[in-house]
Order: C-alpha cells, then sequence, then structure tokens
C-alpha cells in the first residue's frame, strides 16, 4: 500500500468519527499528490487537485515546501495545471503565511521576467511573515539598484499589507449563547484529557463543552436561526477562561463559532466573541487577541448597595447581586465598534471602550496580534533600509509618565526590558510595551501547538535574544502512552532543533527529564529583572516576573524575543504578625486570599493585576507556592521582593540545579545552560558588592491597593474549598472558598490524598517521610484508609531525598514505586489504599492522564479545583477536589476523612513545617 492510499484509509476511519481529510503537512504525501495531478488520466486527480489547494497545512511544514516549489513551477511556465492559472498559483502562496512561500515570491520577484515579477511583487506587498534571511534578500537586491525591490520597501515602510486590508464593521450583531453559570474554565472550552488531540483541531473541537453534545447541538442550532449574525459565548456571573491560557481553547470557540481564516486553509478560524459577567482571565484574553477576537467585560450582574452606598450581604455574607440587563441566550445584541458600545436594539446597555482599545481594532482589522507585531518589524526594517522616517500608521503605544511617582517593582522590569519606547521616559503602570523576554517555557500538551505556530509563522530558529528557553515534558509523565509515544518525540525533535532545552532528547543520549516545568523555569531564571513567558497559567516564577501565556504567544516570544503588553498594575501584599508553630506556609498563602477578600468587601482585587509579595526571608524554592498560586487568585502575575541574602541564596541553588542539567548532557552547542550559570554569577556579584541590590519598589510607587496579612489570625489549616453544592452555582469552583480545618468538624470522608503538583518542593517530600515516622511510632503502625498518590516535581528532588534518607522511607511505607524503565502505559483506574510513588511530574494535577475515581472527594495539595479536572462526578456524587497543605493530605489519607486540629497537632509535632516570619527590613528604595 503506497502512501496515498494509507491517506485514503486514514480518510475512511475518520468519516466514522465524522471528521473530514486531516490536513496534510508532510512532503512526501503531497508528493504524490502531485505525481498524481500531473497524470491527466490518474484516477485519484480530482480528489489530489482538492487536497493540493484545499488541504494543506501552510508555513514551514515540510508540506507546504512542496506545494510552493509547484506553485513556481507553474507560474514559471514549468508545469501546466488546466485548473491552476499562474495567477491563481499566486493568490494561492498569498495564503501560505511565510517560509517557502515567501521564498519563491522573493525568486520570481527579483528574477528576470518583468511581468511575472511585478505579480509577484504585488503578492509580497501584502505578506508580513518575513525573516532576517527574506529581508536581507530584498536589501541587496535594493543595493543593487532593483526597481522591484524599492517598489516593495516602499510599501512596507507605509504599511501597504496592513492599511490596504478591508476596515472592521461598524456594527456586529451577536446572538448570545450561555456557556456556563459561574467561572469558567478553559477545561470547559478544551478537557485536559483532550490534550493528545490539540494539534488536530477539527478532531480536537468535538471535545468543547466536556463533549456535551446537547449544549454542541443547541449551538449548532443557534447558528442555524441567527446565521447573519456571530455567536458569543458567555460565562454568565463569572469569568470567562480561568485556569489558563488554552490557545486550543479559543481555537474551538473560533472553530464552532469564528470565521474561517482562509478559504484555502482548513479548520483554522479567528474572532471568536466571547464575554463574561466579570470580564475575561487577563492570560485567556491575550490569547483571544491572537485570533483577532473580541472579549467583553459585560458587568451585566453588579453589587446591591443600600442608601448609603454599601454592599448588601446575604446571610452567608456573600454579596447580594442584581442583573443590569439580560445576557440570557439568544439575546440579539449589537457591537458598535465605532462608538464602543454594547447595545440591545437602540438601548445602550453597555460602554465597551476596553474591548476595542486602538490597539485591539489593529489585531481585529489584521486577523490577530501576530501580524501587527509582524507588521511592525517589517515596516522599520523597510524604513530604515530607503533611510526615512517610520511612517505613523498603527495607533501610538499608550505611554503613561506620572511625574514625581515612583515605580513598583514590575514597572522597574518593565522599564528595564522595554523596547520602541520613547528614549528616555520612564513609563508606569497602563503603558503599551514592547519587551525583551529572558526565559520562555513551552509544555508538552501545548507544545504541539506551539510548534505548529512556529510553522505557521515560519519561524526556523529561536531568536537570540532569549537567555534560555525550556521544553517540559511533565504534563504527559505519568502515563506513556501510545498517544504520547507518537507525538512527543516528534514534539522533542523539533524543539532541540529550533534551540530549546528538552525534556527528553531526541537522540536518546540523557535520561528523560519529567520534571514540572515551571520548577525547571524557576530554577533556569536565574535574573530578578528577567520577563519570563510560559505555555502554563503557572508561569510564575518567584524571580523576576512571569506570565503564563498561549501557545502562540510562546511561539512569538521564541521566534522574536519580544513579547508585547501593557504594564499591569500591582497590589501590594506585605505581612505581619507570627505563624503558629504547627502552620505551614501553604495556609499563609490560603489565608491571603481569604484575608483579601474580607478586607475588600468580596472584590478580588488581585483579579487582572500584579501581586507584589514582600516575601523578603523566604528562598525562591518556598516563595515558589506563593507565586504559583497567584494564577488561582487570578492576578496576572506576581513578582517577589526578596531580601538580598535570601536572593544570593537563590540564585546559588539554580546553579547547582542548571549545573545538574549540564551533567546530565542537556546542555546544547551554544552552550545556554552555562550561559545561564554565567549571568547568575554576574547578578550575585551586583548584589554582594551594592552595585546592584535586590530588586525593591520606591518608596513612592503606586498601587492599585494595598494588602496586610495578619499572620495571628491563621490559627488552623486553611482549605480552598470547590463548595460543590453551593445553591448558587456561580459559587462553585472558584478558588474563593478558604475554609479552616474546624469547619470539617473531622469527619469530612476523604476517597484519596495527593501531594504533588508545582505547588511542593523537596520540604513538603521531607514532611511527609517525617509524618510517616510520627504516626509509626503513635500508632504502632502506619495504615493508610485511603489511598495517597505522591509525584515529587523534579528529578533532583528525588536524587536530594535519597542521599538525604527520606526516599527510603518513602520507598517502606509505599505500595507503588515508579519505575523510568517501563513507565505505565495505561492510567490507572482503581487505588488501593496505600502510598504510591509515582513519576516525578504533573501527574492527578493536570487531569489528561491520571484521575481519581468518579464521584471521589479528594484531598491535594494541588491547584485547581476545577469540576472534573482531578476527578469526574458519579450518577451518585458530585467529585469534590479539595486543596491544602502537605500535612493536611497525608493525615487525610491515614484517617480517611478530615483531621481535627488535636489530631493534626499531633501528627506534626516535631516536624519542620515551612516556616515564614516577614522581613525586619524595609523592602523598598
Amino acid at each position: 500500500m503506497n502512501i496515498y492510499e494509507d491517506y485514503i484509509k486514514e480518510i475512511e476511519e475518520r468519516k466514522d468519527q465524522g471528521l473530514n481529510p486531516k490536513p496534510i503537512d508532510g512532503a512526501e504525501l503531497l508528493s504524490a499528490i502531485i505525481e498524481q495531478i500531473k497524470d491527466l488520466d490518474n484516477n485519484y486527480r480530482e480528489d489530489s487537485l482538492n487536497f493540493f489547494i484545499y488541504n494543506v497545512v501552510p508555513g514551514t511544514t515540510s508540506a507546504a515546501g512542496v506545494k510552493a516549489e509547484f506553485l513556481k513551477e507553474i507560474i514559471l511556465g514549468k508545469s501546466v495545471v488546466k485548473e491552476i492559472s499562474p495567477a491563481f498559483a499566486l493568490e494561492l502562496l498569498s495564503h501560505m503565511k511565510g517560509g517557502p512561500s515567501i521564498e519563491v515570491l522573493l525568486d520570481i520577484a527579483l528574477g528576470d521576467d518583468t511581468a511575472k515579477a511585478k505579480a509577484a511583487a504585488e503578492v509580497l506587498k501584502t505578506q508580513v511573515y518575513l525573516y532576517e534571511a527574506d529581508m536581507y534578500r530584498l536589501q541587496e537586491a535594493y543595493k543593487k539598484g532593483s526597481a522591484i525591490a524599492k517598489d516593495i520597501l516602499e510599501s512596507y515602510a507605509k504599511a501597504e499589507f496592513f492599511t490596504k486590508l478591508p476596515e472592521i464593521e461598524e456594527e456586529i450583531e451577536i446572538v448570545t449563547f450561555i456557556a456556563g453559570i459561574g467561572d469558567i474554565s478553559t477545561d470547559l472550552l478544551s478537557p485536559g484529557g483532550d490534550a493528545h488531540s490539540r494539534s488536530d483541531r477539527e478532531l480536537h473541537g468535538q471535545c468543547i463543552f466536556e463533549h456535551n453534545k446537547e449544549m454542541q447541538k443547541n449551538l449548532l442550532a443557534l447558528k442555524d436561526q441567527h446565521p447573519d449574525k456571530r455567536v458569543m459565548l458567555i460565562a454568565e456571573k463569572g469569568t470567562m477562561g480561568v485556569g489558563s491560557s488554552r490557545m486550543s481553547g479559543v481555537n474551538n470557540v473560533a472553530l464552532w463559532t469564528g470565521i474561517q481564516a482562509s478559504p484555502y486553509v482548513p479548520f483554522i478560524n479567528i474572532a471568536p466573541i466571547i464575554a463574561g459577567t466579570n470580564g475575561i482571565s487577563p492570560i485567556f484574553l491575550t490569547t483571544v487577541g491572537v485570533t483577532g477576537g473580541i472579549g467583553i467585560d459585560l458587568k451585566n450582574w453588579v453589587k446591591q448597595k443600600d442608601a448609603e452606598g454599601n454592599t448588601i450581604f446575604d446571610a452567608d455574607g456573600e454579596p447580594v447581586l442584581e442583573q443590569i440587563y439580560s445576557v440570557e441566550t439568544g439575546t440579539v445584541l449589537t457591537i458598535n465598534t465605532k462608538e464602543k458600545k454594547l447595545y440591545h436594539g437602540d438601548q445602550e446597555v453597555m460602554d465597551i471602550s476596553a474591548s476595542l482599545t486602538p490597539q485591539k481594532v489593529e489585531f481585529i482589522k489584521a486577523g490577530g496580534s501576530y501580524a501587527i507585531v509582524f507588521g511592525k518589524k517589517l515596516q522599520t526594517f523597510a524604513a530604515k533600509t530607503l533611510g526615512i522616517d517610520i511612517p505613523q500608521v498603527y495607533a501610538p503605544s499608550k505611554e503613561i509618565s506620572i511625574e514625581g511617582q515612583g515605580l513598583t517593582a514590575v514597572e522597574k522590569i518593565f522599564n528595564k526590558n522595554a523596547v520602541g519606547n520613547t528614549p528616555g521616559k520612564v513609563l508606569h503602570a497602563g503603558s503599551d510595551v514592547r519587551v525583551e523576554v529572558n526565559i520562555v517555557g513551552s509544555q508538552d500538551t501545548t507544545g504541539l501547538m506551539t510548534s505548529q505556530e512556529l510553522e505557521s509563522m515560519a519561524a526556523k530558529v529561536i531568536s537570540p535574544i532569549v537567555d534560555g528557553a525550556y521544553q517540559s515534558g511533565c504534563h504527559t509523565a505519568s502515563v506513556w502512552d501510545n498517544k504520547s509515544k507518537a507525538n512527543i518525540p516528534k514534539l522533542m525533535k523539533f524543539m532541540n532543533d529550533f534551540g530549546l532545552i528538552t525534556a527528553r532528547d531526541p537522540k536518546g543520549v540523557y535520561h528523560s527529564m519529567t520534571d514540572v516545568i515551571h520548577k525547571v523555569l524557576n530554577d533556569i531564571t536565574i535574573d530578578d529583572w528577567a520577563i519570563i513567558i510560559g505555555g502554563d497559567s503557572h508561569t510564575r516564577m518567584s524571580k523576576g516576573v512571569a506570565f503564563g501565556a498561549d501557545s502562540g504567544t510562546v511561539a512569538l516570544a521564541l521566534a522574536t524575543g519580544e513579547a508585547t503588553m501593557p504594564i499591569p498594575q500591582s497590589v501590594k501584599v506585605t505581612f505581619k504578625g507570627d505563624m503558629k508553630s504547627y502552620m505551614d506556609f501553604r495556609d499563609v498563602v490560603h489565608a491571603t486570599q481569604q484575608q483579601m477578600l474580607k478586607q475588600f468587601g468580596g472584590e478580588n482585587v488581585f483579579q487582572g493585576r500584579v501581586i507584589e509579595v514582600h516575601i523578603g526571608t523566604l528562598t525562591a524554592d518556598q516563595a515558589f507556592t506563593f507565586t504559583d498560586w497567584t494564577a488561582e487568585m487570578k492576578a496576572k502575575a506576581s513578582v517577589c521582593i526578596s531580601e538580598d541574602e535570601t536572593l544570593i541564596e537563590s540564585l546559588e541553588i539554580a546553579k547547582s540545579r542548571i549545573q545538574i542539567m549540564i551533567g546530565k548532557g542537556m546542555d546544547n552547542d551554544k552552550q545556554v545552560l552555562q550561559g545561564l550559570i554565567d549571568k547568575a554569577n554576574i547578578r550575585i556579584a551586583e548584589i554582594r558588592s551594592g552595585e546592584k541590590p535586590a530588586l525593591t519598589p520606591d518608596a513612592n510607587a503606586k498601587y492599585f491597593a494595598e494588602v496586610v496579612i495578619d499572620l495571628d489570625k491563621i490559627e488552623e489549616p486553611m482549605i480552598a474549598d470547590p463548595d460543590v453544592n453551593n445553591a448558587d452555582v456561580s459559587k462553585r469552583y472558584t478558588h474563593d472558598t478558604i475554609r479552616p480545618l474546624s469547619f470539617y468538624a473531622g469527619t469530612k470522608k476523604v476517597d484519596l490524598g495527593f501531594v504533588g503538583s508545582c505547588m511542593v518542593h523537596k520540604g513538603d517530600m521531607k514532611i511527609l517521610a517525617q509524618m510517616l515516622k510520627n504516626i509509626e511510632v503513635q500508632q504502632g503502625k502506619v495504615e493508610f484508609k485511603a489511598p495517597l498518590v505522591v509525584a515529587p516535581p523534579t528529578y533532583n528532588i528525588v536524587d536530594e531525598l535519597k542521599t538525604e534518607g527520606d526516599w527510603e522511607v518513602l520507598q517502606k511505607y509505599s505500595g507503588f514505586e515508579f519505575d523510568d524503565n517501563d513507565p505505565k502505559a495505561a492510567a490507572r483506574t482503581k487505588y488501593e489504599n496505600m502510598l504510591y510513588l509515582e513519576r516525578p511530574g504533573c501527574n492527578l494535577c493536570m487531569g489528561n492522564q491520571e484521575k481519581a475515581e468518579p464521584g471521589d472527594t479528594v484531598m491535594a495539595t494541588s491547584t485547581r479545583l476545577f469540576q472534573g479536572r482531578v476527578v469526574k462526578d458519579s450518577s451518585e456524587k458530585k467529585g469534590e477536589s479539595l486543596l491544602s497543605s502537605t500535612p493536611v493530605v497525608v493525615l487525610s489519607t491515614i484517617l480517611g476523612r478530615t483531621p481535627n486540629l488535636a489530631e493534626y497537632q499531633a501528627a506534626v509535632v516535631g516536624i519542620n513545617l515551612t516556616k515564614f516570619k516577614p522581613s525586619s527590613k524595609l523592602l523598598v528604595k
């Protein structure tokens, strides 16, 4: 059977799933298709033509290279295909988004045939995905007197690829579709359990609404009823897109409700419209911008006020909400993009200026933010080559500079890394800034999409200005199944070739490292002034400032070394008082959220802002427990303010771990890892000499809010509860319900415990080992009444525990220990009452491989309590994922229920829990 027959067989198999032929990305298959096109008598010729024209992945895929070369032959008359004229061939090239298509267009435009050159030049004028090699060719041709090159450059300098695009519609009619009540996690739009299919967009599209076919049918029916309108997906009484950036979630929404980007590229849709009563999660909103979509903060429910203007609370202490206007499913609304208003008929219901800023309107017009980023770069290059000033085409970046006002920590970082702003101008929050990126992280369930994005934007190598980049293997660590075996090695090779340090070695020389990506990024961040972009919402480093991002923004950072965003506002968090001896720092983290909400009358002042936490005395490993949780606080990012000596200690730890990676053979030809150690040494020397102390804000910096956390008020362990049975559906699964241990009165049954994820560090593993020894002393033996799954975040931690003797303790009490030579090939579906020592990685927290049994109540150290993430509902009971400290999780599995405070205190006697004492130093400049 030849490759084309294999493809036909696959097509038949996909028909059974209701799917169309998979888009072609391989050169061998497309070459066979082209041969059939050339053979006029071939039985498959008509199908082959359709595949060639309509079903090839663009960009730098090997298939795109073959397609571009055949179109070149047609344009030059070397091949004749009656169905594809030279003019049509040029049109097809114009839809291929860079890479081989640009090379072909340049070949023709700079060739000897004047008529063909002019035609190719007209197509080139519409293109923005040019890289240095392409620009160099144009530059050299211009220097040699090429009139065509000059004409193209003049067009680029005017940004005609943007200015000649159609203006966006003045009025966009929409019809509403309530996707859920309360916060909508990106898991609803792109479930973690379907991560394996994200790169197959049509297949992945079937999982939207967590495979709820009834909701899918209702959405299609709504579209049929309103064929002339766009559907707007809504999180009623909640925030849309919490939990992660999830480009695949936006892709799915666009696939079902958006607009096809090109008639010649299947299943790539753009311009989705989404909304939430409480707006859109910041990183998800960035992802919407990537696709040229619109995200709206509806504010259709507001807090009721009394005559004095005070918020009215119900019996449970929750603010009472009243509806300002209805957006129930089927409501027809109009977006007026000129007035920047939302209308219901003739009635204005909302000012949506924030959704239609000049920059966002440009994204909409260009079909996404990438085209704007590349367009600005191309315009700058052309103007410089021609020796002219850059014409003002794009909306000027907003620059806010307030005389006499100091800078917050994040404002300092942005000013230090900014490029392209007014020279010498100090920028404050709200300013639009292009910044250079120091560290980039790609994770393995979104990495395949990142590689596709890199191919689509025709990028071939990592930007030289990026200090270091890492491709993880943590999200597919727990189960090495056939899907992982098919996808992950391919991903690792692509990223390794691109210039990233990869968890798995494509050559098989070093041991696979499935360490949690956030932990690795935290280690390779060696500068407290760094900017980090990572393909996961928990990209929240305790050094520098880190932003979780969609797979496309990660690709853009890898390709260009830059990111563009407004400088966020900051909320300052400081601490007072003393921790109780039996408390864990995880309890401080949860109490921070609880006390903040209480201080501000239920308003989450962290949402969409940077939390500047004056952590002072905790090293990066321990402080990460706080910064990691800021994703659940709905913050955009966080910045840790440390004492000088604490930061030096953190950098020394980072250096030692990077050295371990080098020792394993993970460094590349450019010695990126060694370069990071060298930079860390320079930074340590700067701190020690006093030349450049640890990052601190200015004393006169301005904050959106300041929160002081009283440690004296934290008297017992704190638990984040999904509150699955709350009568108000919008209050479920929010991360905002923080309860003391005594709330459960020592009676709540616990079916499974999980110690793992990015929220734990080496200290947690040592706490676990010591607790097991304590319990044996107190009870004569260790007997689990519920299963306990333990997944250390990194192999370094396992190695250190082995050296220090704690791993031997864990082995003693375990009934299962991971074997790297024989990893699990299938997810566990049943658990016994024992300790499972699992492979380093995300494990249960990710929800794409291992899960608890449906309907279980899980007590976990992880970050996510969304419905279906760690545990699904059963027909009898809702699954619950309660989040707490390591000691609470461990004791809950020993008892099979939540402990009471006395039981908890007895179990942690003599254990060195993660202690925290507020800094005695004034951490400002």
